[in-house]
């Protein structure tokens, strides 16, 4: 980060460590997907919880049914140093970004209609047992919920809208439901898929697979771990954790059998802290890795305008999705900042929710629309970007804020012109940094005769996202119209330092 007199910002980050024995757990749910859920659905989410095992060494467990997925973490982790909102934001934008690309491979014949958005929550457990009994729990839901959806969708197909099926199986317990699909569709529930009934686990084993054969013909063998799916009737057995090798290593065993629950005893290890109310929110969102991911997708240095503008274009996405609550976004390089307004209560606040979902979704997004700035280029391995939330608590602070990151965009962009110049010149990228120690960039900008202020402006100033024109338009609601108001979302790039910007913009940061 460059030095500057808005560095003081800073102190406002909180810092969210799950502390130690706690296991990790991180909670997702895809909630733009669509139902009923078919085999195939079932299917894209097992593949892409697949993935995050093979992504991420320290998650060794994951549990998944409808629309949602239980990711476990070894009990020695240090992921992200155990940060909540960096583990939850880059599993939740991981886990989109290889929906989006995954999409295909299972409808092949069905587009995909919009970005999805994942949210979730980082749940702490303090024992074996207590994992134990959140495993216990969510089963127990896949269960139930299966039932309703079952015999829901079924009354639907046979003429019923869906308010009068959930009304007719309202008050329904296991067995009416089961007596319901036997009786009137002739359905055996204990027959059907176990992918349904059971839901999914996903977990690490060590398996002995042929890599080569001698010249005799005689195979040559090495062990290598691999993600096994397993369908299995009670999870939270001791009898299925302990045979397993790798979930006794990583987790420890279950040593009683448990068969009940409850769920508020389980909730009661979540971590979903709400941030303050009447304060301005920053969510600030960074690409992992993204220096290897420009490299291998052969970015112009030392700024391409199509990496740019389709960060851009996933920004502008987020504020027409959350248009009534983010009122500005300023972005640079592969980061972006989204003002949430002081009044807001989206996801009531939850710093979990509203985290995950702006990352996944702009994730999403970022994936769906790669083609239309890099048409010539494959995207070869799903991109990732981390967030967080933080808190200020006056339009004066959460300006200082901003023009940090612009002073920030400034002076980076100066030490990259130099940088990449002096690449290009012929020195390595080691004798480049070594120049660039200790000198004034200034000073170096003239040396190098770059001519700094004919670069583009959006090099220099950033990006700047907001609603120029705020209109009013009509909304439908159940006791009639409503007005509500929306504008044109644009993307500028300006000083927003200085205070012309934001004299001829009141209504962005408008109290």
């Amino acid at each position: 980060m460059a030095n500057s007199k808005y560095e003081y910002v800073k102190c406002f980050e909180v810092e969210d460590e799950v502390m130690f024995p706690n296991i990790i757990l991180v909670w997702i749910n895809a909630c733009s997907l669509h139902k009923p859920y078919d085999l195939n659905t079932l299917k894209l989410m097992n593949s892409c919880a697949v993935e995050i095992l093979e992504e991420y060494a320290d998650v060794v467990f994951a549990y998944g049914f409808s629309d949602e997925y239980t990711f476990v973490l070894k009990k020695t982790s240090k992921f992200y140093e155990r940060r909540v909102s960096k583990v939850l934001s880059i599993i939740t934008s991981f886990f989109s970004s290889v929906f989006v690309r995954k999409w295909g491979e299972f409808f092949p014949h069905k587009e995909l209609q919009s970005p999805p958005s994942v949210h979730g929550r980082v749940i702490p457990c303090a024992s074996t047992e207590a994992l134990q009994a959140y495993l216990l729990w969510r089963q127990t839901i896949c269960h139930l919920s299966n039932q309703h959806e079952q015999c829901l969708w079924r009354l639907v197909e046979r003429g019923m809208n869906e308010k009068e099926a959930w009304d007719f199986i309202k008050g329904f317990d296991k067995s009416d439901l089961n007596n319901l699909l036997f009786d009137e569709f002739n359905v055996n529930y204990n027959t059907l898929e176990p992918i349904f009934r059971q839901g999914s686990c996903l977990l690490k084993t060590v398996v002995e697979d042929v890599v080569k054969y001698t010249d005799n013909g005689a195979p040559i063998k090495r062990h290598r771990r691999k993600i096994i799916p397993v369908h299995s009737k009670k999870i939270a057995g001791k009898r299925f954790w302990n045979e397993h090798i790798v979930l006794l290593k990583e987790l420890g065993g279950f040593i009683e059998e448990i068969n009940n629950v409850t769920p508020e005893y389980v909730r009661s290890f979540e971590f979903d802290s709400k941030l303050m109310p009447s304060t301005w929110i920053v969510v600030r969102i960074d690409g992992c890795h993204f220096h290897r991911f420009s490299e291998v997708h052969e970015f112009v240095k030392p700024n391409d305008d199509r990496a740019l503008n389709l960060m851009n274009l996933c920004a502008v996405a987020v504020l027409e999705k959350f248009w009534e609550d983010i009122v500005f976004a300023y972005g640079v390089s592969d980061e972006y900042s989204f003002i949430i307004k002081k009044t807001c209560n989206l996801y009531q606040r939850r710093a979990n929710k509203m985290v995950s979902a702006i990352v996944s979704f702009f994730t999403s997004t970022y994936v769906m629309r790669w083609n239309e700035f890099f048409p010539q280029s494959e995207l070869k391995y799903p991109p990732s970007f981390d967030g967080r939330a933080v808190c200020y608590p006056s339009t004066e602070i959460l300006r200082d804020y901003l023009s940090w990151r612009q002073v920030d965009c400034h002076i980076n962009n100066q030490y990259n012109s130099c940088f990449w110049k002096l690449v290009a010149s012929g020195k390595s990228k080691r004798e480049a940094q070594n120049s660039l120690k200790g000198g004034q960039l200034q000073k170096k900008i003239e040396e190098l005769a770059i001519d700094y202020n004919k670069l583009p402006v959006m090099f220099r100033q950033g990006s700047s996202v907001y609603r120029d024109k705020v209109d009013t338009v009509p909304t439908h609601e159940e006791n009639g119209n409503s007005f509500e108001s929306k504008g044109k979302v644009i993307v500028e790039h300006v000083d927003i330092i200085g205070p012309t910007f934001w004299l001829e913009h009141l209504n962005i940061l408008d109290e």
